[in-house]
């Protein structure tokens, strides 16, 4: 029988497999360049393997991983959001305002600022997809309209009080290492780990997480197959706004301080590490391990920089060069599948 829609699907499963080969390749390549870094600065820096330097590093780079799982989700879609980091601060803002004034306890605050960036990121989607029009420039757009807005209603007043049982969380599993600082699982990590589960579940073991790939993959072919468009983009831009509430929470914690344009610029960031990790900007294509390969690799050069002594001006000079030649490196191999 004709395939009525003109679809070649050996070429599509040849393409698919060619996909997967050169993201399971990329992510070997990361994984590598990593271990180099790392040998480079043990030898060179006694602090950098220090418990001490590792731990700082996970939880200092906590917030960052987590709304890279919620970019992660919104680029294989075959969106992009810019505004994150205006709902970060919005949903900080909020929570920290509350619980100072009313009370409560780390479940409320995660509830008030989930739920305030979930607000926020359905707001994207539902702009999205009724206004037709590319999502980087919705996101841009209400990157500044939530800025504005934080700004002029706070009038750009720092927070810093801070109830007494949010400066001290739950830590599991402590100790006191030889150092004399104390250690274990701390609430970034809990959240962190709780966030890459979940991210990594929905993804490969979901039919919402297939959807979402197919959408990024082909939108308009998507929709043939019955799949909600809308749905499926309320879900993922809610989920972007979900990830930036709680990513609120875990920065106030580290933090204890509330900065209305503290993230300014942090969008690049986020969205460097996920693009460095191998996933497309175009949708369709990247794996969340790619992803937490991606935000270590540019938590070791920055942190490596520092240890180093490195002027922090050259720190975005390096980080650039990295993310330039990883991607180079993606496209060669996409364009040279001959035989695939």
């Amino acid at each position: 029988m004709a395939n009525p829609q003109g679809f070649d699907r050996k070429s599509v499963n040849k393409t698919s497999l060619f996909n997967k080969e050169l993201l399971k390749r990329h992510e070997v390549m990361l994984a590598f360049t990593i271990l180099i870094i790392s040998t480079y600065l043990a030898f060179t820096s006694p602090e950098f393997l220090t418990l001490a330097n590792i731990y700082d590093l996970i939880n200092n780079y906590a917030m960052l991983t987590i709304l890279a799982c919620g970019l992660f989700i919104v680029l294989i879609s075959g969106g992009i959001d810019i505004s994150f980091p205006a709902m970060t601060i919005i949903s900080q803002y909020v929570m920290v305002t509350l619980i100072v004034k009313f009370g409560g306890n780390f479940p409320v605050a995660f509830a008030l600022a989930g739920g305030i960036g979930l607000l926020l990121g359905l707001i994207n989607a539902l702009l999205v997809n009724r206004l037709r029009v590319p999502s980087i420039i919705i996101t841009i757009s209400t990157l500044n309209i939530f800025y504005g807005l934080l700004l002029y209603l706070s009038r750009g007043i720092w927070l810093y009080s801070y109830p007494e049982w949010f400066e001290h969380g739950p830590m599991l599993f402590s100790f006191t290492a030889a150092d004399g600082y104390d250690y274990g699982l701390s609430l970034p990590i809990l959240t962190l780990l709780i966030t890459i589960i979940v991210t990594a579940l929905l993804m490969t073991r979901t039919s919402i997480g297939r959807q979402i790939y197919a959408l990024g993959g082909n939108q308009e072919a998507a929709s043939r197959m019955g799949f909600s468009i809308l749905k499926l983009q309320l879900f993922v831009y809610g989920y972007m706004g979900f990830l930036s509430g709680i990513a609120g929470v875990v920065q106030s914690y580290t933090v204890l301080t509330v900065a209305p344009d503290s993230l300014l610029g942090y969008e690049l960031t986020v969205l460097a590490a996920v693009v460095l990790g191998g996933t497309s900007i175009i949708g369709g294509r990247g794996t969340l391990t790619g992803t937490l390969l991606g935000v270590i690799l540019l938590a070791i050069l920055q942190n490596g920089l520092n240890l180093l002594g490195i002027s922090s001006y050259w720190h975005t000079v390096v980080i650039g060069l990295v993310i330039v030649i990883s991607i180079s490196v993606t496209a060669w191999g996409q364009r040279h599948k001959v035989g695939i």
